[in-house]
């Protein structure tokens, strides 16, 4: 299933500072996004010369050497400005970890390369520790308390959707949720709001408008869940407010009350706040998806079904 891309990095198996081809690009017309990121070497494997110097470079050196491979890997010219931050610490021992920020016509993205300390080799995606779950820092990092959601109250697994109502892939979830649900009462289901502001000029709105429904009465919020996503092709940033007043109404929610919200800070607070969540969590498309925090980008159901049975299995009545 594709997804709705922010200008941000494009995270699936591997980290990469390039657009998915199936992904809804939010770049300028033009925009000519970077190559994906590679395992790479500076230098062809040989032994060590015995002559050779052993030390290391230092860390100026290493930030310098790896701009200038990584301009050269992906013909990135003058045109394209290279950030890179502070070296920091990786789960290897060996490797440092190096935020990386390239900027083009206005349009930035950014993610992590692990570079070798002593630099020659440049590893994207991410390392894993083995000895840990890999999982566990996600869900440390996602809060639930006080989010829409639906299932038991002690979930053997729990589903967290970072969505987008304006995404139209966040509606094709939206439709494959409808048959996914019912099959797993084993599941509980949690609604997380990031509007992608840059691409879709009233989902930020409509994220505001669920979370005055749900303050409302927690049941409303998956009665306009569904009146938006199952209207998202009428509603536009000139009608939103009415649209959403209208499904206020169906709703059984007192509209004044509603409305009042509407253009007040505390459900904007809220919706912001699952933004910068995801954000922490490297969410940068919708939908995305935390199976026990177990990350799907694009919310395919099939894959989604594949996580949720193995995470039954996993953890067993």
């Amino acid at each position: 299933m594709r997804s709705c891309k922010s200008v941000g990095l494009a995270a699936v198996a591997a980290l990469a500072l390039a657009l998915s081809c199936a992904a809804q690009s939010s770049q300028s017309p033009g925009y000519q996004p970077a190559h994906e990121w590679l395992i790479a070497r500076n230098a062809t494997p040989r032994s060590p010369d015995p002559a050779q110097s052993t030390a290391l470079p230092d860390q100026a050196q290493l930030l310098k050497i790896t701009e200038v491979f990584v301009r050269k890997l992906f013909a990135w010219g003058p045109n394209m400005k290279v950030t890179l931050g502070q070296l920091g610490p990786s789960p290897s021992p060996d490797f440092y970890a190096v935020p990386l920020t390239v900027t083009q016509n206005d349009q930035s993205e950014s993610g992590v390369v692990f570079v070798s300390k002593d630099g020659k080799t440049l590893l994207r995606g991410d390392i894993f520790d083995m000895s840990k779950d890999p999982f566990a820092d996600n869900r440390a990092k996602i809060r639930t308390d006080g989010a829409p959601s639906r299932g038991p109250a002690n979930p053997r697994v729990t589903v967290v959707e970072f969505s987008d109502f304006e995404c139209p892939h966040c509606a094709q979830l939206y439709e494959s949720m409808k048959e996914i649900e019912p099959r797993y009462p084993q599941v509980r289901v949690v609604y997380k709001y990031f509007p992608l502001t840059n691409i879709h000029p009233w989902a930020e709105t409509a994220a505001i408008g669920a979370q005055c429904a749900y303050q409302q009465s927690p049941d409303a919020f998956w009665k306009m869940y569904d009146s938006i996503f199952s209207n998202q092709d009428v509603i536009s940033a000139e009608n939103v407010w009415d649209k959403l007043s209208q499904y206020a109404s169906e709703a059984g929610l007192n509209t004044e009350t509603f409305k009042a919200c509407l253009s007040s800070d505390a459900a904007k607070n809220v919706v912001d706040n699952d933004h910068q969540q995801g954000v922490e969590l490297g969410v940068n498309s919708t939908p995305t998806v935390y199976i026990n925090g177990r990350p799907l980008v694009g919310g395919d159901p099939q894959f989604l079904e594949q996580y949720i049975d193995f995470e039954l299995a996993s953890h067993p009545k």
